[in-house]
C-alpha cells in the first residue's frame, strides 16, 4: 500500500452556510496536511489522517473572519485546528467510495461519512519535479451545533442569523511519499 503525503498548497476545504436562512455565505480552509494510505486494489485497506488549521479560514470579509475565530464560533485560540481520522473505508464504484471517520473540531469528536471520488495517480511534468500525485474530491454535511458552535441570533419568530447545517467539500492533491 502507497502512502501519500497531502499537500498543502494544492488542497482546500471549501464550506457554505446559510445567512439570514436566505443567501448561503462560502468560505474557504487552507494548509490542510496529513497522510492517505491509498490500496486501489483493495479499498478497505485505506485510511486518511488529515488536519486543517482554523487560522487558515478565508470568507473574503476580515470582519467575518475575525468573528469566526472568537468563542462565538471557533474558538481558535483554544482549538486551533480542525482534524479527521477515517475509520472505514468503502469503495462504491470505480473510483468512488465512502469515508466513515471521526471530525474533531472545537473540542468535540463526531463521527461522519463522506462521498469521495479519486483521480490518478499520474506522474507530473518533469520540469516541475516529476511528482506522482492522486487527488480526491470529497463532500459531506455536519451540524455545527453538533461541535458546540451554538452562536447565533434569532429574528422574525422562526428565522436565524446563522444555519445550522454546514456543506463541506474538500478537493486534495497528495504526492507519492518517497
Amino acid at each position: 500500500m502507497a502512502k501519500w503525503n497531502i499537500d498543502p498548497d494544492h488542497s482546500v476545504a471549501g464550506f457554505s452556510i446559510r445567512h439570514l436562512m436566505i443567501t448561503n455565505i462560502r468560505g474557504t480552509l487552507t494548509g490542510i496536511t496529513g497522510t492517505i494510505l491509498f490500496d486501489p486494489d483493495d479499498i478497505a485497506n485505506s485510511s486518511v489522517e488529515a488536519t486543517l488549521p482554523v487560522a487558515g479560514i478565508s470568507t473574503g470579509n476580515k470582519k467575518r473572519e475575525e468573528h469566526l475565530m472568537t468563542a462565538d464560533f471557533f474558538e481558535a485560540e483554544r482549538f486551533p485546528t480542525i482534524t479527521f481520522r477515517s475509520t472505514k473505508v468503502e469503495k462504491i464504484g470505480s473510483n468512488r467510495g465512502k469515508i466513515a471517520g471521526d471530525l474533531t473540531m472545537h473540542g468535540v469528536t463526531r463521527p461522519v461519512i463522506m462521498e469521495t471520488e479519486y483521480f490518478g495517480p499520474l506522474k507530473g511534468p518533469a520540469e516541475l519535479g516529476g511528482e506522482t500525485t492522486l487527488g480526491f474530491a470529497a463532500s459531506l454535511r455536519i451540524n455545527r451545533e453538533d461541535y458546540g458552535i451554538m452562536w447565533n441570533v434569532p429574528f422574525d419568530k422562526a428565522n436565524l442569523m446563522v444555519g445550522r447545517e454546514v456543506d463541506i467539500t474538500l478537493d486534495i492533491e497528495a504526492d507519492l511519499a518517497e
